[in-house]
C-alpha cells in the first residue's frame, strides 16, 4: 500500500516536471522569435551593429534574424531541436565574440556596460542552447 502510494506520488510529480519543462522550453524560444522578427523588420537600423570587418552588413542581419526565427520554431515544435539549438548556441557565441567582447573596449562607460550586459545574456543563452542540444542528442 505504501509503495503504491509512493509510486503514484512520484508519477504525479514527474507529470508536473514534464509540464514545467515544456513551459521552460517555450519561454526559452519566445525571445528568439521576437529578436528574429525584430532583425527582419529593422534590418537597416541594425546593420550598424555588424562589425566593420565583416562585409555585407544588412545581409547578416537578415540571415541571423531568419536563423533565430527558425530556431524558435524548431524549439517550440520540438522538430530538429538538437541541431537547431546547437547552431543557435554557436550563433550566440559569435555575437559574444564579434559584437559584445569588442564593445568592452569602449571609452564610453554606458557602452561598456551595455556590452557587458549583452555578453552575459548571450553567453548564458548559448549555454542553455548547448544544454538543450545535448539533452536531445541521443534522440
Amino acid at each position: 500500500m505504501v509503495v503504491n502510494s509512493l509510486i503514484l506520488y512520484y508519477t504525479n510529480k514527474l507529470k508536473h516536471m514534464k509540464n514545467l519543462s515544456n513551459i521552460g522550453r517555450i519561454m526559452f524560444a519566445v525571445p528568439f522569435l521576437v529578436f528574429g522578427l525584430m532583425h527582419l523588420m529593422s534590418a537597416s537600423q541594425m546593420a550598424g551593429l555588424v562589425p566593420s570587418f565583416i562585409p555585407g552588413g544588412v545581409f547578416w542581419v537578415y540571415l541571423t534574424g531568419l536563423a533565430q526565427v527558425l530556431a524558435a520554431i524548431s524549439i517550440m515544435s520540438k522538430k530538429i531541436i538538437k541541431i537547431a539549438t546547437l547552431l543557435l548556441g554557436i550563433l550566440l557565441m559569435i555575437y559574444v565574440l564579434t559584437i559584445h567582447l569588442p564593445g568592452l573596449g569602449s571609452e564610453d562607460q554606458m557602452m561598456k556596460m551595455m556590452a557587458m550586459s549583452g555578453l552575459l545574456k548571450d553567453f548564458g543563452l548559448a549555454g542553455a542552447a548547448f544544454m538543450i542540444s545535448g539533452q536531445h542528442w541521443d534522440e
